[in-house]
């Protein structure tokens, strides 16, 4: 697997190995082995707990979702089809990066992933007609620590790639945060 940290060097994109001929295709979409060494130290005692799967139509936009500690999550993110503009926030107050956003296109034909650590919010939008989300998570869904930052917060200027589109929001993504009275690692 080949690993690229992004401008926030604790994000991760991922290339799988894929070996394919007039066949098909296979990958190993996860070797928790392979995975743990290109985490830091102590990162490396992370477990995930939970796989989600969301199908979006093109112009979807989920978040910016995070969990707050106790239940702070990271999250490994793939799509396998179709394709998704994924951006990832700092939200560690003591972080260089702080405040600031990487962003990445998944699409199902590359097979590329993102790692996404505890501490992050995230949030991705459906450039293809539909797409099929899966995450890992390294801790449970809990509504009590769940929260939600406006996807277009002047602040954090978020260039997402809507191309003349108008954002399809759930009711939570609407009234998300500004990122000024967010709360913060």
């Amino acid at each position: 697997m080949n690993v690229i940290p992004l401008d926030i060097p604790e994000v991760l994109f991922i290339e799988p190995k894929v070996f394919g001929d007039e066949r098909g295709f296979f990958f190993e979409s996860f070797n928790q082995r392979q995975f743990m060494e290109h985490l830091p130290l102590e990162q490396r005692n992370l477990n995930f707990v939970q796989d989600n799967h969301s199908r979006s139509v093109q112009g979807v936009l989920r978040g910016l979702h995070y969990q707050l500690a106790p239940h702070a999550q990271g999250k490994l993110v793939r799509v396998v089809s179709g394709s998704v503009f994924d951006v990832a926030v700092d939200l560690r107050k003591n972080s260089p990066s702080f405040g600031r956003w990487v962003g990445a296109t998944l699409c199902a034909e590359k097979k590329s992933m993102l790692w996404i650590p505890p501490g992050f919010a995230h949030g991705f939008l459906t450039l293809s007609d539909k797409a099929d989300f899966l995450y890992k998570t390294t801790d449970y869904y809990n509504p009590g620590c769940e929260r939600c930052i406006r996807w277009d917060d002047p602040e954090l200027a978020i260039a997402w790639p809507l191309e003349g589109l108008i954002p399809q929001l759930s009711s939570k993504d609407i009234q998300g945060q500004d990122f000024r009275n967010a709360e913060y690692f």
